[in-house]
Order: C-alpha cells, then sequence, then structure tokens
C-alpha cells in the first residue's frame, strides 16, 4: 500500500502547490498527484496553474516523493507528441520519480482550443488508444510515424529519453477503459470504489498499481470540515458523467446549487476523527486499490498534513480488504 497527496492546483497557485509537495515529503507521502486542468472545478477555487511547470519545480525541490498527473488528456489540448517529450523530461529531472496518469478528458478543460471535444465517449477512447500507441511508439527511440483515424504523427522524435520509462496509469470508469489500461498502461487510475473496475482490469491481465482517490476534508470540527468541502469541492458529488461534460466552472456552479452539506458529509470524510478517515478508504481498499490519494478539501492543508502525519499514515498503511 503506498498513500498519495493530492495537489488541489485548482485551489492553489503555483508556488503554494510546491510548497506543500515538499511538506508532503516531510510528512512521510509516497508521492504527490496533480490534476493537470486549464480551468479550475469553480470559480471560488481560483486557480489552474500549467501542471507540468510546478511538477518541474517539485522535482527540483525534493528528493523523494513520487509525482504523478491525476491526469493528463493527451488527445485534444495535447498532442501526445508534446506528453511524451514532457513526461520523458520529467522523469529525467526527478530521477525517475514520475508516473504519467492519462484520461480521455473532459470538456472543461479540452474545448478551449477551439478543435472540439467529442461528444462520443467510444470516440474519446479511441482517441486515447491511439494517443497511448503514439508516446509507446515514440518511447521506442527513433525517427517515427503514425497514421490513425483521429491523430498523426509525422517523422518525430524524442531526443532525451531516460534509460527507464516513466510509467503509465490509465484512468478507467468503466470496464473498455479497463480493459486499454491492461493493454497499453503500466496501471490503473479511477476516482470512484468501484471493483467492477479492477475486476476488469484484472481479467484483462493488468497486474500494475492501481490508483484512486479519497475524498476528505480535514478541519478541527466536522460543520468547519463540510462548509468547506460544499464551497469548493461540491462538483465532486455530481458523477463522473456530469464531470466530463460541462463546458466551463460556471457551468459547474448552476449545476451543483442543490447539493447541500449532507451530500457532502455522505461521501466525505470530514472533521478530525481519525475513524471517520479510516472509514471512508476501507472501500477502496476492498475494491482493490493499492495506492490512496488523500484529496484533502479542507481548509488548512497543514493542518491536515500533520494530521495525516500523526493520526493516519499508519492506520492506513495497515487496511486490508474486508472479508
Amino acid at each position: 500500500m503506498q498513500i498519495g497527496y493530492k495537489l488541489a492546483s485548482e485551489a492553489f497557485g503555483p508556488g503554494e502547490l510546491v510548497r506543500q509537495a515538499v511538506l508532503a515529503e516531510q510528512a512521510g507521502f509516497d508521492f504527490v498527484e496533480m490534476s493537470d486542468h486549464y480551468h479550475p472545478w469553480l470559480d471560488v477555487q481560483g486557480h489552474s496553474p500549467f501542471t507540468w511547470t510546478v511538477f518541474g519545480t517539485i522535482a527540483a525541490k525534493t528528493e523523494r516523493i513520487g509525482l504523478a498527473t491525476g491526469v493528463t488528456c493527451p488527445t485534444v489540448r495535447y498532442h501526445p507528441a508534446i506528453i511524451a517529450q514532457a513526461a520523458a523530461t520529467l522523469a529525467l529531472l526527478s530521477d525517475g520519480r514520475f508516473t504519467l496518469g492519462v484520461g480521455s478528458g473532459e470538456r472543461l478543460n479540452e474545448h478551449v482550443t477551439g478543435e472540439g471535444f467529442p461528444n462520443s465517449v467510444p470516440e474519446r477512447h479511441a482517441r486515447l488508444r491511439e494517443a497511448l500507441e503514439i508516446i509507446r511508439l515514440l518511447w521506442s527511440g527513433g525517427y517515427q510515424s503514425y497514421h490513425g483515424q483521429y491523430l498523426k504523427l509525422d517523422d518525430a522524435r524524442v531526443f532525451d529519453l531516460p534509460q527507464e520509462l516513466p510509467p503509465i496509469a490509465v484512468a478507467a470508469g468503466g470496464s473498455l477503459a479497463a480493459r486499454l489500461a491492461s493493454e497499453l498502461g503500466d496501471g490503473l487510475f479511477a476516482t470512484d470504489a468501484e471493483g467492477e473496475i479492477v475486476d476488469a482490469y484484472r481479467a484483462a491481465g493488468g497486474d500494475g498499481p492501481r490508483y484512486a482517490e479519497v475524498p476528505m476534508a480535514w478541519a478541527a470540527d466536522e460543520d468547519t470540515a463540510a462548509q468547506a468541502a460544499l464551497k469548493t469541492s461540491r462538483w465532486a458529488v455530481t458523477g463522473w458523467k456530469v464531470m466530463s461534460e460541462l463546458p466551463n466552472p460556471a457551468n459547474f456552479e448552476a449545476a451543483t446549487t442543490t447539493v447541500r452539506k449532507e451530500d457532502i458529509l455522505a461521501q466525505f470524510a470530514c472533521g478530525s476523527d481519525p475513524a471517520r478517515f479510516v472509514e471512508v478508504a476501507q472501500p477502496f481498499v476492498d475494491a482493490g486499490f493499492d495506492r490512496l490519494v488523500m484529496q484533502n478539501a479542507g481548509p488548512d492543508p497543514d493542518g491536515f498534513i500533520d494530521f495525516y502525519q500523526r493520526e493516519l499514515d499508519q492506520r492506513l498503511r495497515s487496511l486490508s480488504p474486508s472479508a
């Protein structure tokens, strides 16, 4: 079992994210994960710096902690050739500490180039497959070309490749993407405690690490924590079918007006009782995930990191699937 810390790039500026990553390393986290967004989910969050620049700085400021994108979409806003180059560079600068998390994307971030974000989920998966094939091709070395249905590559080469290529964790919300993770990835990434996704990944031959984000909000009392999560993270209770489709923070604002504090308390571990945090994490372990990412929506990141080090680290590492 490894435990990660989610750097909320939608809620903090680049310098603060670097500071938190350094604290996370000192607190004993195994890795930090950061989404790769162009927009925040809600305007009240107020931030969305360029993930790759932030990670480059974190790599220079830390020594041990792993780095992972959670996740990058290499099909619309980025061409996969760019991600192949960026990931290889970050792997070199971090001395092999980087994991490339990829997924089929959200309209929130991908529509911004004006190229359009596919309405069809099968097309998004097909694009992701082609992107992964291009990344693997470029990482094999030399000049490469590729002509897919959606994506193309023309006589391109990534010159700076690490001796050990970074692992690729593929995000899955269902069995189709889970099989893709097994076929072209080195690991699985998910946001829900659904054992069916892990089962599909394993049934297709996947045997790599399995990442999942655990929703929580730390504060000295439950109400303060829940109110903070309600203000900034209520989008998380809408589910992936909503999260992947809306185009801008204003749309998420409108779509979440009916979310209540009770909805937050049902999904998030709120407050400072370690037993509740373990209770929320247990279903992810039961589902088969072995990389738990602490996604704190509380108002005090320093307080949460201290709480994790004192109260949660050993409790979470000792979790095993329920009978």
